[in-house]
């Protein structure tokens, strides 16, 4: 069964701002070899959110390098992943962050924004992490930024916005319904034997 937990946007934007201008060593760094824009961006919403999804190809998800899912580092995969597009939320069971692309006026801290070229092609991801006036701030990596001004992006033809409305989390209540039932003691419940 699946359940909906808030997203912490405020742990989100402190990793990212932590972040922004360095790398995090838990984490391979991109830069130069495809760009690390998606990676750092979903490592800032994994501090907000804490859960991953790990199936194969269609989740979100980073173990190594080479272990990761195509959303974790890709602009459009990623955005079909956070959007649950049909095809990924039926292969991955809708597990993990959750967003819907918004109008610029309902973005809030936390939330990513993904520049487009001029032929629509959609290249760069970027966290939310404050606003000054009626500009939103953001951090990036690959292009490194630390609460720089989203009007700075000139190069981009269009954006888009995607506000993360929670997190799908999945609880498993069937195990504790056998065990009672079978008349043992749930595991979450078994007293600590050390």
């Amino acid at each position: 069964m699946l359940l909906t937990k808030p997203y912490n946007r405020e742990r989100a934007v402190e990793y990212a701002r932590r972040w922004a201008l360095d790398r995090n060593p838990l984490f391979v760094d991109f830069t130069g070899i495809g760009g690390n824009c998606t990676n750092f961006v979903s490592q800032a919403i994994l501090a907000g959110s804490c859960t991953m999804n790990y199936t194969p190809e269609f989740g979100w998800y980073y173990i190594s390098a080479d272990d990761r899912a195509p959303a974790w580092s890709s602009v459009e995969f990623f955005y079909d992943f956070m959007t649950q597009k049909p095809e990924f939320r039926s292969q991955n069971g809708g597990v993990g962050p959750i967003a819907v692309e918004v109008p610029r006026e309902s973005v809030m801290i936390g939330d990513a924004v993904q520049l487009a070229s001029q032929s629509g092609d959609w290249y760069h991801t970027l966290i939310v992490s404050g606003f000054r006036g009626n500009d939103i701030l953001v951090c990036a990596q690959s292009d490194d930024a630390l609460d720089r001004p989203l009007s700075s992006y000139r190069n981009a033809a269009s954006f888009r916005f995607l506000h993360i409305t929670g997190v799908n989390i999945e609880i498993n209540d069937d195990l504790c319904f056998e065990t009672l039932l079978a008349g043992g003691t749930p595991a979450s419940e078994a007293p600590d034997t050390m």
